[in-house]
């Protein structure tokens, strides 16, 4: 037990060194091509902090814990939308200056409404399962979703930098090294904390809502609490937008193309508060004088996920 929480606080010094190196590598990339952070935020920033819950769900499918893969998904889901930009906006009020930002916030509640029809069995297949017609499907949007994040940087090109930028391939390496200290510090927290879980005699399901999701969220965590301090709230936002984005459309869409996944309908609950969720966040973002999600806001969202979180814990005892 002492030797997995020691890996578990290597692996948080690992998430914390690369969501620094990532953040400003991430940035500087955007100033040197002229493109927002946000799209920067939307693309590799959310590819990047998302390979934990990647990796997790395709060993998932490949050994069949349908449970893990979809609790994984909408657990980093919800933790992605409720934990991180709850904690982020209370660390700084998370201003969103892009006027792309209110577009990719439906984009997400249109995806997950998606997949509520799909893995519901509406279309498709005659079983409770997401099946490799609909994982096709899914698949098919990413790459309809990256086309337009690619569109949306060639308009939204920014005035050239006063400051010099630093060279490519300091940002390139900034960035690796970034995403190699994200991956492996998430590796290291979700392998310990799946250890100690399964130790307690925790269901499944309940470790994947939460110390799966959000082991393999840590890194959109780490990340966006240090984009907030710095004051870039287009990559805090991007990142939680993008990776709840990637991870249906992408990760679920990979894992079900390996193997149908079965489908728990318990889980509709988590996806109904995803759903409910993003719209706050989109009214958030929209009422007041600028795009931003307040500390009060943000409370919210904190203070809702941690009471549905020990209600969940709760009821497994």
């Amino acid at each position: 037990m002492i030797i997995q929480i020691l890996l578990i606080i290597l692996g948080f010094t690992c998430l914390i060194f690369g969501a620094n190196a990532l953040v400003d590598g991430a940035s500087a990339l955007a100033k040197k091509f002229r493109v927002s952070d946000l799209a920067i935020g939307l693309t590799i920033v959310a590819f990047g902090t998302s390979a934990p819950e990647l990796v997790v769900s395709v060993i998932g499918s490949v050994e069949g814990y349908s449970d893990i893969i979809v609790g994984n998904v909408l657990g980093s889901n919800n933790f992605n939308l409720f934990i991180i930009l709850g904690i982020s906006g209370l660390v700084l009020p998370i201003t969103v200056q892009s006027s792309t930002a209110w577009r990719e916030i439906p984009i997400s509640l249109g995806v997950t409404a998606l997949l509520l029809f799909l893995i519901n069995d509406f279309t498709f297949s005659s079983s409770t399962a997401l099946s490799r017609w609909e994982g096709g499907i899914l698949l098919l949007l990413f790459f309809v979703f990256l086309y337009y994040v690619f569109l949306q940087m060639k308009t939204d090109i920014l005035p050239s930098p006063s400051a010099k930028s630093i060279s490519t391939f300091k940002t390139a390496g900034l960035i690796l090294i970034g995403l190699g200290g994200l991956v492996l510090g998430g590796q290291l927290v979700i392998t310990n904390s799946v250890s100690i879980s399964n130790s307690l005699e925790v269901s499944e399901k309940i470790i994947g809502l939460t110390v799966v999701a959000a082991g393999t969220s840590l890194p959109e965590l780490v990340t966006s609490i240090v984009a907030a301090v710095k004051k870039n709230s287009d990559i805090a936002i991007g990142n939680v937008i993008g990776s709840n984005i990637f991870n249906i459309l992408l990760i679920l869409s990979i894992s079900t193309l390996i193997q149908p996944i079965d489908y728990n309908s318990q889980f509709n609950v988590d996806v109904y508060i995803l759903i409910g969720g993003t719209v706050f966040l989109f009214l958030a973002m929209l009422t007041g004088k600028r795009k931003k999600l307040d500390r009060w806001e943000a409370a919210l969202l904190l203070g809702f996920y941690l009471v549905y979180t020990t209600y969940l814990i709760m009821g497994e005892t």
